[in-house]
Protein backbone atom coordinates (compact mmCIF):
# COMPACT_ATOMS: atom_id res chain seq x y z
CA UNK A 1 0.00 0.00 0.00
CA UNK A 2 1.41 3.32 -0.95
CA UNK A 3 0.35 6.70 0.92
CA UNK A 4 1.60 10.22 0.52
CA UNK A 5 2.04 12.74 3.37
CA UNK A 6 2.65 16.49 3.18
CA UNK A 7 5.67 17.36 4.92
CA UNK A 8 7.57 20.29 6.06
CA UNK A 9 11.45 20.49 5.29
CA UNK A 10 13.48 23.35 4.76
CA UNK A 11 16.23 22.05 2.48
CA UNK A 12 16.83 19.53 -0.35
CA UNK A 13 19.67 17.82 1.66
CA UNK A 14 17.27 17.84 4.76
CA UNK A 15 15.04 16.22 2.37
CA UNK A 16 17.54 13.19 1.41
CA UNK A 17 18.23 12.27 4.76
CA UNK A 18 14.61 12.17 5.66
CA UNK A 19 14.35 10.40 3.13
CA UNK A 20 17.02 7.73 4.67
CA UNK A 21 15.70 7.40 8.05
CA UNK A 22 12.32 7.11 6.73
CA UNK A 23 13.51 3.60 4.26
CA UNK A 24 15.33 2.52 6.96
CA UNK A 25 12.27 2.54 9.15
CA UNK A 26 10.74 -1.29 9.85
CA UNK A 27 7.53 -1.81 8.20
CA UNK A 28 8.44 0.64 5.19
CA UNK A 29 9.57 -1.25 1.91
CA UNK A 30 10.46 2.34 -0.26
CA UNK A 31 10.26 5.96 0.64
CA UNK A 32 10.81 9.29 -1.61
CA UNK A 33 10.78 12.45 -0.36
CA UNK A 34 10.40 15.39 -2.81
CA UNK A 35 11.59 18.35 -1.38
CA UNK A 36 9.98 20.69 -4.71
CA UNK A 37 6.28 19.71 -3.16
CA UNK A 38 7.10 18.74 0.04
CA UNK A 39 5.46 15.26 -0.08
CA UNK A 40 6.69 12.05 1.06
CA UNK A 41 5.24 8.65 -0.73
CA UNK A 42 5.84 6.04 1.02
CA UNK A 43 5.46 2.22 0.43
CA UNK A 44 4.54 -0.14 3.30
CA UNK A 45 5.23 -3.63 3.58
CA UNK A 46 2.60 -5.87 3.55
CA UNK A 47 1.02 -6.47 7.05
CA UNK A 48 2.26 -3.16 7.98
CA UNK A 49 -0.30 -0.62 10.44
CA UNK A 50 0.76 2.61 8.22
CA UNK A 51 -0.21 5.09 11.25
CA UNK A 52 1.90 3.05 14.23
CA UNK A 53 4.91 2.98 11.11
CA UNK A 54 4.40 6.29 10.64
CA UNK A 55 5.14 7.30 13.98
CA UNK A 56 7.89 5.86 13.79
CA UNK A 57 9.30 7.25 10.55
CA UNK A 58 8.55 10.46 12.22
CA UNK A 59 10.48 9.94 15.37
CA UNK A 60 13.95 8.77 12.70
CA UNK A 61 13.29 11.59 10.44
CA UNK A 62 13.79 13.98 13.91
CA UNK A 63 16.90 11.92 14.90
CA UNK A 64 18.66 13.05 11.74
CA UNK A 65 16.53 16.46 11.01
CA UNK A 66 14.84 17.78 14.32
CA UNK A 67 13.12 20.82 12.65
CA UNK A 68 11.78 18.54 10.08
CA UNK A 69 7.45 17.57 10.16
CA UNK A 70 5.66 14.95 8.78
CA UNK A 71 1.74 15.98 8.69
CA UNK A 72 -0.06 12.66 9.46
Amino acid sequence: MKKTYKIDVDCANCANKMEEAAKNTAGIKDATVNFMTLKMIVEFEDGAEPAAVMKDVLKNCKKVEDDCEIFL
